[in-house]
């Protein structure tokens, strides 16, 4: 199983984080109910990597498993859950912080003001209404007695099905966050179910907008595969639509992933390596990654101008991240006589981004044993746009960098 895929750090004071597979793709989870369990479970943990030692909010979930284990009643809820991880409502961070027309003049921008988001009653309500209790209580805990402690807050939590994304940010700049809106597509059996697809977070800070994709490709080594990822990935970026919050014509404001400033591809991707399995080890073994990567699909459909064209990567230095046995670092082939079920070593979980003002600062593979994969890690410095006083700058810089090192698990260079 598996539940840790890829992690980005300390973008603008900003962390991101992805999973796949964080529960089986069985029918019950992909045609049934969801299963919110992991989920719930992974927030807390995350909130209490980020914000210890300031508060210990994640030690007020409990779980009855009489209830939770049962498919009769309701699974735990992530909308109640979050909302002690938050500092800021999901009302406020929907709406819109475009300049005031003085501003607009004086800055010479092209963004118009906006009158109140465009956002239904009903999706506002439905992430701010109290949920009961669905076999998970939060008990001695209070949203505005952690929100005074928490170091990051909680902008953005949402679960496909496998797939489950969290966006959170420094508490004293979640004020500068805004439109806030999420994506999913589904791309799985017969290209409509969530066991394979992506979710995507938009939202702008200050006058940049940002756009976070966490994605769960089609799957298989077979020859001609990696055409069905190219696929999802055409699909992705062709379907995925962000509602228009701002109510004037013309705003600047996308809906469309590549018309982000900055955008983050991060998870799943699949792409194989087009060797036998004795070549791949042997290479392995020799620690050959650049022989290796000329074998790589992924690089091969990029540089064929098929798929990703004009995304950037990182250089891969470490070593292949699936497929692992579990609780083990050996690779799942070693042990498997089978030739059909022996997995050939990939570098299946990647990190990519698209748009000017991204510098990567480290891209890393981690060492946590909980999954057949291992997790990806990568710190970027972004410039953001600020208006201030009717001026347009642009900030970036070392004094923006977080310490977050100690939030990793041991990391292959």
């Amino acid at each position: 199983m598996k539940f840790f895929e890829s992690m980005i750090r300390q973008i603008y004071m900003c962390w991101d984080s992805s999973f796949q597979e964080i529960v089986p793709l069985n029918a019950g989870n992909v045609l049934v109910i969801e299963d919110t369990e992991p989920a719930v479970k992974w927030l807390a943990l995350i909130n209490q990597s980020l914000n210890k030692p300031h508060n210990e909010a994640y030690k007020g979930l409990k779980a009855s498993p009489a209830i939770t284990s049962s498919v009769f009643f309701p699974k735990p809820s992530l909308k109640k859950i979050s909302k002690p991880f938050r500092t800021e409502s999901r009302r406020r961070l929907k709406a819109c912080n475009c300049p005031s027309d003085l501003e607009r003049k004086n800055s010479k921008d092209l963004c118009f003001r906006c009158q109140q988001p465009n956002v239904s009653e009903d999706d506002i309500s439905s992430e701010e209404e109290d949920d009961v209790s669905n076999g998970f209580e939060i008990t001695e805990i209070s949203a505005a007695s952690v929100g005074n402690q928490m170091k990051y807050g909680l902008i953005a939590s949402k679960q496909m099905v496998g797939i489950f994304v969290t966006v959170w940010m420094r508490r004293e700049l979640v004020q500068h966050v805004s439109h806030l809106r999420i994506s999913c597509i589904s791309r799985g059996i017969m290209g409509c179910l969530g066991n394979k697809g992506c979710i995507s977070v938009s939202m702008s800070f200050h006058q940049t907008s940002f756009c976070f994709i966490c994605s769960h490709l089609a799957s298989g080594e077979k020859e001609g595969d990696e055409l069905r990822r190219n696929s999802d990935v055409t699909e992705i970026l062709k379907n995925t639509q962000f509602p228009k919050i701002c109510r004037v014509p013309n705003s600047r404001i996308p809906t469309k992933i590549l018309e982000h400033d900055r955008v983050i591809w991060l998870g799943d991707l699949n792409y194989r390596i087009s060797l036998s399995y004795p070549e791949t080890k042997r290479l392995m073994d020799w620690n050959e990654w650049d022989a290796l990567l000329d074998k790589e699909q992924l690089k091969i459909e990029r540089e064929a101008g098929r798929v990703f064209k004009g995304w950037k990567e990182g250089k891969i230095s470490f070593a292949p991240t699936y497929k692992f046995s579990y609780n083990s670092d050996a690779y799942a082939g070693e042990n498997v006589k089978s030739k059909d079920k022996r997995r050939t070593p990939a570098w299946c979980d990647r990190i990519l981004w698209h748009g000017n003002g991204i510098r990567q600062m480290f891209y890393l593979r981690g060492d946590s044993r909980f999954s057949d994969h291992r997790p990806v890690c990568s710190e970027f410095f972004v410039d953001v746009v600020v208006t201030e006083a009717g001026t347009r700058r642009v900030t970036s810089g070392p004094n923006m960098k977080v310490g977050a090192e100690e939030l990793l698990p041991p990391i292959s260079r």
